[in-house]
């Protein structure tokens, strides 16, 4: 079953610094359910969440979004993404960007569990990326 873990930080590790927010979900191989990091890394730009789906078992619901696309990166296993009318396969490497006013689903058909992050940000919204909003800079390295 479709487990909605919705705000259980019980399970997140926060370790936060001036302008900068580290949370952890705990091991990814053990991981169930679905749970979201906005408010413990305090972002202001996008949701993010991981979500895990058991072998055979799909998202209990369509949804859609009025205002924020959302972008769904697959990081094992494999399925099949509804969008509208439209079916497909996916699996580990898969990304699948779905804007406003589409209806969506993910199943699960792989023996293992579908592990997969789902980034949600205002769609059309990117003003500037990659190098366009970049700057190198000189720092010594504490790494």
């Amino acid at each position: 079953m479709f487990n909605l873990n919705y705000r259980n930080y019980e399970s997140i590790k926060i370790n936060a610094g001036d302008k900068f927010a580290h949370v952890s979900v705990g091991n990814l191989q053990h991981f169930e359910g679905k749970q979201f990091v906005k408010e413990a890394t305090e972002a202001n730009s996008c949701e993010i969440s991981f979500g895990s789906l058991p072998s055979g078992e799909s998202v209990p619901f369509f949804h859609t979004h009025e205002n924020n696309e959302e972008n769904y990166i697959i990081l094992s296993g494999s399925g099949k993404f509804q969008v509208n009318d439209s079916v497909f396969d996916i699996s580990e490497g898969s990304v699948v960007r779905v804007s406003t006013h589409c209806d969506r689903c993910l199943k699960c058909t792989s023996d293992a569990p579908m592990l997969y992050l789902c980034i949600q940000a205002k769609e059309n919204s990117l003003g500037g990326y990659t190098l366009d909003d970049a700057a190198i800079t000189e720092r010594v390295s504490l790494l």
